[in-house]
């Protein structure tokens, strides 16, 4: 199990790195990427996964509510930490409250439980999404107004992508193939470009990398596992609930951070440490699971 994490993992730090190294070498300004990956790609990703795949949100509602709770919770538990250590709550709260449910959480759902367990899987991944760019935005900028979340393409994206995918509509497959082509650059974008900002990472910002990259699975296997009991969930939806709590911090958290100028030194560094920690809570989790 700990060679098919590695397997998962080892990707991030890859891509990762590749962008280190070319930051090193050439020093890219990479705003007009992310903004790019913010705007479309991103939003084609999400469209895309929910229009081919018809997910049974009702049946998963219980889950649902528990995958709020473990990320509202985490930033409840986050934001006084912060305050005693002296960070910046909008600085480490976000990436403790915001999982890698997509590119980490997915494949691992598929890894440890099956084919089965994908419903419940994107169902996780829908709740961490809806509520980073909706109450995850508007932490780093209280300007966003939630009445006109409609209208940010991610959140446009997930609402037309559940129309489709309900609607038993079946996309013209030249057309499906070249959104899923423009989706796929996403998640290796999202990489190079924290592997790009990683060449200007200080050393105090390894600080709250550690910090954060310990914070959010600890906080998000506590919060799942009392969850899990207020809830009744079943044997399985339990399982997926408390390996989502142990997930690291998404990348998307290091994307927010550059666009809202929220120290993103200090976020990529607890993205890349926490999905490296990663390697120690995700098997823990996975060994409470199947014990």
């Amino acid at each position: 199990m700990l060679l098919h994490i590695l397997s998962v993992v080892f990707p991030v730090f890859a891509i990762a790195g590749i962008g280190w190294v070319y930051g090193r070498l050439r020093q890219p300004d990479m705003s007009t990427a992310n903004v790019l990956n913010m705007d479309l790609f991103t939003p084609l990703l999400i469209f895309s996964t929910l229009a081919v795949r018809h997910v049974p949100i009702e049946e998963h509602l219980s889950l649902a509510i528990g995958g709020v709770c473990v990320v509202l919770g985490a930033g409840l538990l986050a934001w006084p930490l912060a305050r005693l250590l002296g960070q910046q709550p909008k600085t480490l709260v976000p990436p403790v409250m915001f999982k890698n449910s997509g590119n980490m959480g997915l494949p691992l759902a598929l890894l440890a439980f099956g084919e089965a367990a994908m419903p419940a899987a994107i169902v996780l991944f829908l709740v961490e999404n809806f509520l980073h760019f909706s109450f995850g935005a508007w932490l780093l900028d209280h300007r966003v107004r939630l009445a006109t979340l409609w209208k940010v393409p991610v959140m446009f994206a997930g609402i037309a992508g559940i129309i489709v995918g309900y609607s038993g509509v079946t996309l013209w497959a030249p057309l499906a193939t070249s959104i899923r082509m423009l989706a796929d650059i996403c998640v290796p974008l999202m990489l190079f470009s924290l592997g790009v900002r990683m060449t200007a990472v200080r050393m105090q910002a390894l600080h709250a990398g550690l910090l954060g990259g310990i914070a959010s699975p600890v906080f998000g296997m506590l919060i799942a596992w009392l969850m899990a009991m207020l809830l009744d969930l079943d044997k399985m939806q339990s399982a997926q609930l408390l390996v989502f709590g142990a997930l690291p911090p998404a990348v998307l958290n290091y994307i927010f951070a550059e666009r809202y100028g929220q120290e993103p030194d200090k976020v990529a560094a607890i993205v890349l440490t926490g999905n490296l920690l990663s390697l120690l809570f995700v098997p823990l989790a996975l060994a409470i699971v199947f014990a």
